[in-house]
């Protein structure tokens, strides 16, 4: 039934693999062991024992390039980190659906209407339903089933908590329900649209992609139906770098105006030219008729269309840098897009921030400790106050505790790809 790519046994598109093969860092193996006797603990005792129980796991993923261009259909760079949701689920015989996530609410979703809930908008019921929706108008099929989640992806960390959760309800169904015949592209489509249409949050397409596919992967949504999706090997620590993020302690629970400004405002410059999305509008003609739109269009809003103009075509450059090995052009070009994003794009602090800028006091002392090595910027949509940084290997432990004594102890995190995204693990016993 099954075949082995690579290593990876495969059941139609879902990647069904040993859990070696997810947790190869020291010590990420003994805690999935124990996660996973965890999970089924928890789920025996919450909805009896059955032999019936899968394990399924979904990464968070990283930016690494294109800024807020996906949802203006540009291109972007992203991979999928060593850093997972992890499930044990099981069919339930009924017609709804039963998360149990650590440190949330439960969640009970009835499939006898998957259309959007006002009383759902914002919370983990509204994903639920809103994957399980897709799906099924996608032709798929969707049944009940009982699931323990654990999501070691942390919220507010810009590392995608939100994307691995939806991405890991879709792929629970794809095994389960669908023989694991549903492309990891449908998934995130099946993440985004829970995210856009139940959840209420305007996100595009990269977090989902990333977490689904796995690796480094670098994407051109100019079809946002079916963007083309390329995997890069690349492994910093072979060039001499780590890949950090460090969290500055603001979450994004109450940043949906901002992030929604963002494609809000860049969508005001496209309409200008009678476009839906800037990525329709040709560079030249933007910068021609810019003198015109200056005064009737906001400031910040040509900003950030200037934004995306230069930063979609540099996660291309930074792309065909990382296949050429070219690490200095690449770090280089990731110090460029951080530098649009604080002055174009803007989404390093909130309007109302005030003088409380944490995500800004980081990034000038992470500037500061690299010394004109490495590189460093805004990660993700930004707002929230986590930062990414390319640290040379021989001075990150200094690094990482100097930025923690303005950060907070343990707020500098050293991620790792992981080259396998959302999958099905197998022989867990």
């Amino acid at each position: 039934m099954y075949k082995c790519l690579g290593g990876i046994c495969m059941a139609g598109s879902l990647p069904r693999v040993y859990k070696q093969q997810l947790y190869r860092e020291p010590g990420l193996l003994s805690e999935a062991d124990r996660r996973i006797e965890g999970l089924i603990r928890i789920y025996t005792e919450s909805f009896g024992s059955s032999n019936e129980i899968r394990i399924f796991s979904a990464p968070g993923r990283t930016e690494i390039g294109g800024n807020h261009t996906d949802h203006q259909q540009g291109c972007v760079l992203a991979a999928a980190i060593s850093i997972d949701a992890l499930a044990a689920a099981a069919p339930n015989g009924k017609n709804v659906i039963n998360v149990k996530s650590e440190g949330y609410p439960d969640v009970v979703v009835s499939l006898d209407s998957l259309a959007p809930r006002a009383e759902e908008r914002g919370n983990s019921a509204a994903m639920v339903r809103g994957a399980a929706e897709y799906l099924a108008n996608s032709g798929w099929s969707v049944g009940g089933f009982d699931c323990v989640l654990q999501n070691k992806v942390p919220g507010g960390s810009g590392l995608s908590s939100s994307a691995a959760f939806e991405v890991l309800i879709g792929t629970i169904i794809n095994g389960i329900f669908n023989d694991g015949r549903i492309s990891p592209l449908e998934i995130a489509k099946a993440g985004q649209y829970a995210e856009n249409m139940h959840f209420g949050k305007p996100c595009g397409l990269m977090d989902q992609t990333a977490s689904a596919v796995g690796g480094v992967v670098s994407i051109d949504f100019e079809d946002p139906i079916s963007p083309k999706v390329e995997r890069i090997l690349f492994d910093i620590s072979k060039y001499g770098y780590a890949l950090c993020v460090i969290d500055t302690g603001v979450y994004h629970h109450d940043l949906v105006d901002a992030y929604a400004s963002i494609p809000s405002e860049m969508h005001s410059v496209a309409s200008y030219f009678g476009k839906s999305k800037l990525r329709e509008v040709p560079r030249s003609d933007f910068y021609k008729a810019l003198p015109s739109m200056a005064g009737r269009i906001s400031d910040r809003a040509l900003l950030r269309a200037m934004h995306f103009f230069e930063d979609s075509d540099r996660a291309v450059l930074e792309a065909d840098a990382l296949r050429e090995g070219d690490i200095d052009r690449f770090l280089a070009l990731v110090n460029e897009s951080g530098r649009s994003s604080w002055m174009l794009l803007q989404n390093i602090y909130p309007d109302k921030a005030g003088t409380e800028q944490p995500a800004a006091l980081a990034l000038a002392y992470c500037d500061h400790l690299l010394g004109g090595r490495g590189a460093c910027r805004i990660h993700g949509g930004g707002f929230a106050g986590t930062i990414q940084a390319f640290v040379p290997l021989d001075i990150l432990d200094r690094l990482k505790q100097d930025i923690e004594k303005v950060t907070g102890e343990g707020s500098c995190t050293v991620l790792s790809i992981r080259e396998i995204g959302a999958a099905e693990i197998i022989s867990f016993e």
